[in-house]
């Protein structure tokens, strides 16, 4: 596991089974315990279909089966969602309006982990088919956007359009990335204080990280160049990872 949002299609995917009575995720180990009775060939079954390298280690009989339900964390994991869909708004905006196909891919980055984060919430107590549904209507307008933030890219690099805002991409990616820290920070309060639960958080925005950053630098070198390819560049590389992280939701509506 890589992300949070993997975490949570593990956990979309796994509530299909009604055995299944807790999740354990040890994220900076890349472990999963899982409490259930009965069987354990469909839960294994079920977490290989995901294609994450996930494999069984080992099964135990236990005792435990009272399990504290945080709401503490689902409300700060609302907030994530809400600070991912806010800069998805503005990203959107300010991309559009300062001809940024990076700010506007990245803004398409923003609204993959807002659907993951809402699939996992809006569906808490729903049935298996409605879950399924969202995922893939989310996953095909992914997508969708995707590959129309391609063909402006293709129209783009061989037409002659006028260079991006640089100083927009710039600013609007640093407090992209400022929001990136509030989100690490509330991540951060979900998870004890020790060292492996840090490198955890850190783990959870490094790929956001790396996009802002590199949109920044596309700014950069679309002022010093005189040429929008960076700017093409960065939009083409960031909705590769759009429509990947689309076909991950789309494992869920299978």
């Amino acid at each position: 596991m890589d992300c949070p949002s993997e975490e949570n299609l593990i956990r979309i995917k796994l509530d299909e089974i009604s055995s299944i009575v807790n999740l354990d995720f040890d994220i900076p180990n890349r472990k999963l315990t899982v409490f259930h009775s009965g069987e354990i060939d469909q839960i294994e079954k079920s977490v290989l279909e995901l294609n994450l390298g996930g494999r069984k280690i080992s099964t135990e009989q236990t005792d435990q089966t009272v399990f504290k339900e945080n709401e503490k964390q689902k409300k700060l994991l609302w907030s994530v969602l809400v600070i991912n869909f806010a800069f998805f708004l503005i990203e959107m905006a300010t991309g559009i309006i300062s001809k940024s196909m990076g700010l506007v891919a990245d803004s398409l980055d923003m609204l993959a982990d807002s659907f993951v984060y809402g699939i996992s919430l809006f569906a808490v107590g729903g049935t298996l088919i409605k879950k399924k549904r969202i995922a893939k209507l989310a996953g095909y307008f992914q997508i969708t956007v995707a590959i129309i933030g391609f063909v402006e890219v293709l129209r783009r690099f061989f037409g002659d359009e006028k260079l991006p805002n640089f100083s927009t991409m710039i600013i609007v990616s640093i407090f992209a990335l400022l929001a990136n820290g509030i989100c690490l920070y509330i991540l951060q309060k979900t998870k004890r204080k020790d060292e492996a639960h840090m490198k955890a958080s850190m783990i959870f925005t490094s790929n956001d990280v790396i996009v802002n950053l590199g949109v920044i630098i596309a700014g950069i070198l679309v002022n010093w160049l005189s040429s929008n390819k960076p700017d093409l560049i960065i939009g083409t590389i960031v909705f590769i990872l759009v429509v990947q992280g689309a076909f991950r939701i789309l494992k869920l509506s299978t």
